[in-house]
């Protein structure tokens, strides 16, 4: 039986790799940073399958002895402070955690057993103000937050630990992914959160930023697939993973409230307070080498994604539960 180690375990990404790699017989090892209150709901119903332990990004001792403790052959990391409007409020947090907790653990590894394979959560927030359309792997960054900036540093040390100790160490570069199990505080969400509280009566607004910023949103069940088979490869490189589609705010809108015959018009309030210092207007990437190397492509459309997210937020309101 494989043994993979997943940080980030539960979060949207760590949620759905944890059930892949259990359909794939792995024994799955999940890290999760020792707080007062841990949130276990997106793995919940896998919680007894997975082995939980502590561990930190910001801690490379607590990350060497879970290293040697469990000897994963592979460790996929998705743990970073991932809100771009935070990061520009705790930037220094978000360099510590995103970016320089990348090298910890990279190192940690190449003081365990530098054979492990190590899978880097990059993301197209890297490409910022975008330099070509669409993006790919040669691509120059130009990252436009905080956030973006951290990425970009855990990109290349990835790639230095790569060509540096001979490691099997690969980023996949993932285009903005989504689900029902994403958080309230992404627009996403938030959107389709407030579409199903409108639908039932119970809100009357939504507020949002810049409804013309445009984004390449594909399903995050999808993507987890893609970090599997970049860790299968004889070879690391470095992949974009996206639909290469892009849709601006104002289409998800449109959708989602389609979707239960209302008019976004009628709901939305465009709110200063929610647009960025520094806006990332157009991002949409080109998949073309994750399907000839990987054999990868996206199963669940812009439109199916919309409807998933809004049915289960229905559904979440209907059952009385609370939203995160």
């Amino acid at each position: 039986m494989p043994k993979a180690l997943i940080t980030g375990i539960t979060g949207q990404d760590g949620s759905y790799l944890a059930e892949f790699l259990l359909e794939k017989g792995y024994d799955v090892i999940g890290m999760v940073r020792r707080t007062s209150t841990i949130n276990f709901h997106r793995i919940s119903h896998i919680q007894d399958k997975v082995t939980l332990i502590p561990g930190d990004l910001g801690d490379q001792v607590s990350m060497i002895h879970l290293l040697e403790e469990h000897r994963p052959e592979e460790v996929y990391n998705l743990a970073a402070q991932s809100f771009v409007q935070t990061s520009w409020n705790q930037p220094v947090f978000t360099g510590d955690v995103t970016a320089l907790g990348v090298t910890r653990l990279l190192d940690a590894i190449r003081f365990v057993d530098p054979k492990i394979r190590f899978y880097q959560a990059s993301s197209s927030e890297m490409f910022g103000k975008v330099v070509e359309v669409p993006q790919r792997e040669t691509t120059p960054f130009y990252p436009r937050s905080p956030y973006g900036v951290a990425k970009v540093y855990g990109h290349w040390i990835t790639i230095n630990y790569r060509e540096s100790y001979d490691m099997h160490a690969t980023s996949g570069i993932l285009f903005n992914h989504e689900s029902p199990r994403r958080g309230l505080e992404f627009v996403t969400r938030k959107i389709t959160h407030h579409v199903a509280k409108i639908k039932l009566g119970l809100a009357n607004e939504l507020r949002l930023g810049n409804l013309d910023a445009r984004r390449d949103w594909g399903y995050a069940g999808d993507y987890v697939k893609a970090m599997w088979l970049m860790l299968q490869q004889d070879n690391p490189e470095d992949y974009v993973i996206a639909t290469g589609e892009t849709h601006s705010v104002e289409e998800f809108l449109n959708v989602a409230f389609g979707y239960v015959n209302l008019d976004w018009h009628d709901y939305v309030v465009q709110d200063p307070r929610f647009m960025r210092p520094a806006e990332v207007d157009l991002l949409v990437g080109d998949p073309g080498k994750a399907g000839r190397k990987l054999g990868w492509e996206p199963d669940v459309s812009f439109e199916q994604l919309v409807q998933m997210m809004v049915d289960a937020d229905i559904k979440l309101l209907q059952a009385g539960r609370v939203a995160v």
